[in-house]
């Protein structure tokens, strides 16, 4: 009878095949251990800027008298940042690699967000 594994994976084989089902319920779950608080973090670092955008309205159109026409304004003059700023993030991206990358814009935005919503 072959073997499953007849070629090394470095020399671009074909990698063993794990048919055991407690190798892929230990998968799961160390996969759920270790991605489910880091999406639960971004979902919150998420809200908090959803929360942020909302009472910041509130709290401008009284205190500045802004109309929403004004309001819209800043809004689009805010989100031209994000375009302006897409193209030199995306090359520092390469240089440092996705992972890095997103983890740092993702983890800087929450914790400024956080901080307004305390102040």
């Amino acid at each position: 009878m072959k073997s499953k594994n007849t070629a090394s994976p470095i020399e671009g084989g074909v990698l063993p095949l794990a048919d055991s089902p407690s190798f892929e319920s230990k998968t799961y779950a160390k996969v759920s251990r270790r991605l489910i608080p880091f999406l639960m973090l971004c979902y919150l670092g998420a809200y908090l800027d959803r929360v942020n955008v909302g009472f910041a309205k509130l709290q401008m159109l009284n205190d500045l008298r802004f109309s929403e026409t004004v309001y819209g304004m800043g809004a689009g003059i805010f989100f031209l940042g994000y375009f302006l700023f897409d193209v030199p993030s995306n090359l520092v991206l390469h240089c440092v690699g996705a992972r890095k990358w997103l983890a740092r814009i993702m983890l800087t935005w929450a914790v400024i967000s956080a901080s307004f919503v305390f102040v």
